[in-house]
């Protein structure tokens, strides 16, 4: 039956879709950069400032356990910002999820210390942190769907990854500015007060992220789909509309396996690379603190810049080929990769970093359109965000925790480099057995998804 409620989207204009892409791209810049922020602390400052009474690399695990911690909450985010997202819209959740992530950020600066209140100390940092990943685990799957479902399916790769280059222009931030102050600031300075800069700057770029973020308008395909489920409700007076978890589950259980499969090597392969090497390069390969920042600083740069162009790679040849090339790179750089940085050489930390984070790129890159258009629009924020934040629970949050472990019982980088690769071969498996997602129309996944819903609803009906 034709009705204003179907009719197609209004198009968006070039202009609009920069201002969209502008408005994610800061936003995730800035959740990024307060997340990372607390990484790169924890593995140079926080084992001595919150957990002094350990030793140095037991302290280290203490720090990164909490750092695991804010991952531990991040599917939590994903159900509860993906349900409302899928509800109510995807623009109000970006915004909470900003001041969410930018209040914990900014609290931590303000932190005391265990010197200052002993064991409630860590307590504190902990739910600080809890908050921060509650609020990440919301914002990926808003931020690349408001994009996403804005553009058109030609350059959805391309458009879709602009966000994605957020993550790590947030490391190039928090590392940019964690380098600077240990450049200008003394070691006991830096420990003493100075770490809290960065934290407390995060205040600041959150006001500018939601001045940002509030100037733009809610999805056109998300705004079809509401008013379509609208007026089907109205129409035919069913029963209140599935919770979108449970929908997912139902119609899209495969897709959430796919994407919990595909995010293995990359999420693990990232926090190995970014956080972990920070502690591997200081302890195992002797290398300075700013010596590992800037080579970190400088491979970030690297990656944001060949994010898109795999997102337009992608468009191109499709979703798959890109994720697989850059799961089996990543697999078969991780043995080099460890070599370049036992050498001690700047050359070859930054090489091994940069080369490591281009073929993570390649996964990074057209993850965000292949999991947008494996789901139904009003359960794409659900179904995007669960399959994504539930597989950080078993890939990046424990990833820098386990290679320090492993560093501590083998002092080697051997079954580190093996921890990766088995990641790898886990992704390859997950996106191999995947379907192609390339030229699929949002609205055709989502009518596939209400005619199975309308006609389980029937036969439901009947059966009563």
């Amino acid at each position: 039956m034709a009705s204003a409620a179907s009719a197609p989207p209004t198009p968006t204009t070039p202009g609009n879709l920069k201002r969209i892409v502008a408005a994610s791209l800061i936003g995730t810049t800035i959740e990024w950069y307060d997340f990372f922020l607390y990484g790169s602390a924890a593995a140079l400052v926080f084992n001595k400032l919150f957990f002094p009474d350990s030793d140095p690399l037991v302290g280290t695990l203490l720090s990164f356990l909490t750092y695991a911690v804010g991952f531990a909450a991040r599917p939590l985010g994903a159900l509860v910002f993906g349900h409302y997202g899928d509800r109510l819209g995807r623009k109000k959740l970006l915004v909470l999820s900003l001041l969410l992530m930018g209040g914990a950020t900014f609290a931590i600066g303000l932190l005391p210390t265990h010197a200052t209140v002993g064991s409630a100390a860590p307590v504190l940092l902990t739910a600080l942190r809890l908050v921060q990943g509650f609020a990440l685990g919301g914002e990926w799957g808003g931020a690349v769907l408001l994009v996403s479902e804005h553009g058109d399916a030609r350059r959805r790769g391309f458009w879709a990854s602009w966000p994605q280059t957020g993550a790590p222009a947030g490391q190039l931030l928090a590392t940019g500015v964690l380098s600077l102050l240990t450049a200008v600031l003394s070691d006991s300075a830096f420990t003493s007060w100075g770490w809290r800069i960065p934290f407390l700057l995060s205040g600041l770029l959150v006001m500018v992220g939601l001045w940002i973020r509030l100037s733009v308008d809610e999805s056109p395909v998300f705004k079809q789909a509401l008013a379509q489920a609208e007026a089907r409700k109205a129409e035919q007076d069913t029963a209140a509309e599935k919770l979108p978890l449970v929908s997912v589950l139902r119609h899209h259980w495969r897709d959430v396996l796919v994407a919990m499969g595909a995010r293995m090597a990359e999420n693990i392969s990232y926090y190995v690379i970014t956080a972990f090497i920070l502690v591997y390069a200081t302890t195992a390969a002797d290398v300075s603190k700013q010596t590992a920042l800037n080579a970190v600083l400088i491979a970030s740069a690297v990656h944001f810049a060949v994010i898109p162009l795999w997102g337009a790679l992608s468009d191109r040849v499709g979703r798959r080929p890109v994720y697989l090339l850059g799961a089996a790179g990543i697999g078969l750089w991780m043995f080099p990769f460890f070599s370049l940085i036992d050498t001690g050489d700047f050359g070859n930390l930054i090489l091994a970093i940069t080369v490591g984070l281009v073929l993570h790129g390649a996964m990074y890159a057209p993850q965000a359109a292949f999991f947008a258009e494996m789901f139904a629009t009003r359960m794409r924020y659900s179904g995007a965000s669960i399959g994504a934040q539930f597989a950080s629970v078993a890939a990046g949050a424990p990833a820098p925790l386990i290679a320090t472990a492993l560093l501590d019982d083998y002092d080697s980088s051997t079954p580190i480099a093996l921890y990766v690769i088995a990641a790898a071969v886990l992704t390859l498996i997950a996106v191999g057995v995947a379907k192609e997602t390339r030229n699929r129309d949002l609205a055709d996944v989502e009518s596939t998804a209400e005619a199975d819903s309308v006609t389980t609803a029937t036969a439901d009906a009947r059966t009563v």
